[in-house]
């Protein structure tokens, strides 16, 4: 799960700009305190919308096959004479992108 912190880091990445009004409160989008005042605070649906843009590249990230497993079906689709989209690798794969689907595929 993408935390708050990790999402508003995404913002102004070149410097630390933001920090909390009350350090020991929850980390979110009302207790955000913009410490470098020249620069725009995300609003909270533009911090949800990287929010949901992250949680989506680290689920279909982490349900790829580990890079030895993929390699290990891609050399046996290839001695098998299966590297094609009937062969392990191709249906591995696709089986993450169906279940992931990037809005350009």
């Amino acid at each position: 799960m993408v935390t708050f912190e990790e999402a508003i880091s995404h913002f102004n990445r070149d410097k630390v700009w933001y920090g909390w009004k009350d350090i020991h409160a929850e980390r979110n989008y009302d207790n955000l305190d913009v410490i470098d005042k020249s620069v725009t605070k995300p609003s909270e649906e533009e911090v949800n919308e990287k929010i949901l843009e992250l949680e989506f590249i680290e689920n279909r990230k982490s349900n790829y096959p580990q890079l030895g497993e993929q390699f290990d079906k891609l050399f046996h689709d290839i001695n098998n004479g299966t590297l094609d989209n009937t062969g392990e690798f191709f249906t591995s794969l696709k089986e993450v992108k169906d279940a992931y689907p990037k809005e350009d595929e």
